[in-house]
């Protein structure tokens, strides 16, 4: 009984084997793709002045919840500045949005094809239930060899740890759209595509909203594990402090992440809602406008 044994991490790291030998040129596009977003996003961060971004940032905290977050977001980006933090939490930022859009960009489709087919459902299911329960730190081994040390294997290992909320949010939104609704819609002679573009996404946007939350969040809470593998930024301070065992150098990169997490998470909280100060101005307008015309 001793000597029984499944080979199946044989089985898979042969399999990764054969991947790289025979489809090496399609993860070297990836890679290069990838790493290119990453760069573009980082040089749009990073090259600006901090006060640049600081504004702009409090700009659209305002825009999004008031003059209190954009109060908040000033004195927590300023922070970031004072502790020599800046163009590490940069970096990270751009890895977040690169990952959080991609990761986004595949879970809305798989969504909403698990809400309109039961089987998909079904099938992707238990594949999202594998990715969230399996340790990150799986991921980074057959990235590192698909796409070698950098910033593109946090990259990957982040869009598979994050994705799975914004699948499962976004077809717990549309199937939780009223059938009545939808069969008005249908009644009046609306295609899929149409009733699916005017009823079921607006009517599923907060729950929708939500999964992207919860994709940002993941995406942010990668960085440490990234910055194992070469990605710099904040995660690559944490990694040496933990080695050095450097408090200062850790407390400092942490309560930079913990800031951004912050922002973060208010800023897609309150597009979630869809109430925020710029849109009851909008609104307002709209109103009077639509009362002059009356008048």
């Amino acid at each position: 009984m001793n000597d029984f044994r499944l080979p199946l991490g044989t089985i898979v790291e042969g399999f990764i084997d054969w991947i790289t030998d025979t489809f090496g040129f399609f993860f070297d596009f990836i890679r290069a793709a990838f790493d290119g977003a990453y760069e573009l996003v980082d040089f749009l961060l990073v090259t600006p002045p901090f006060w640049v971004i600081i504004v702009l940032a409090a700009g659209l905290a305002l825009a999004t919840r008031g003059w209190k977050f954009m109060v908040g977001t000033i004195l927590g980006l300023t922070v970031i500045v004072g502790v020599d933090q800046w163009e590490n939490a940069m970096d990270t930022l751009a890895l977040v949005l690169v990952a959080s859009v991609l990761a986004i960009a595949f879970s809305l489709p798989l969504g909403i094809l698990a809400a309109k087919l039961t089987v998909a459902s079904n099938i992707i299911r238990p594949i999202l239930d594998f990715m969230q329960t399996m340790p990150a730190f799986v991921y980074l081994i057959p990235a590192l060899i698909l796409f070698r040390v950098g910033v593109v294997p946090g990259i990957v290992a982040t869009i598979i740890f994050a994705m799975a909320p914004g699948v499962r949010l976004t077809e717990l939104g549309i199937r939780g759209v009223d059938r009545e609704v939808v069969e008005a819609g249908q009644a009046f002679g609306a295609s899929p595509w149409r009733i699916l573009r005017q009823i079921q996404l607006p009517l599923a946007m907060p729950t929708i909203m939500a999964g992207i939350n919860q994709v940002i969040m993941l995406s942010l809470s990668m960085v440490v594990i990234a910055g194992m593998v070469g990605a710099g930024g904040l995660g690559a301070d944490v990694v040496a402090s933990l080695n050095r065992i450097d408090v200062a150098l850790g407390f400092e990169a942490g309560l930079a992440v913990v800031i951004l997490a912050i922002f973060l998470d208010r800023l897609t909280a309150a597009l979630g809602t869809g109430d925020t100060p710029l849109g009851r101005i909008l609104a307002a307008r709209k109103r009077r406008s639509q009362q002059a015309l009356a008048a």
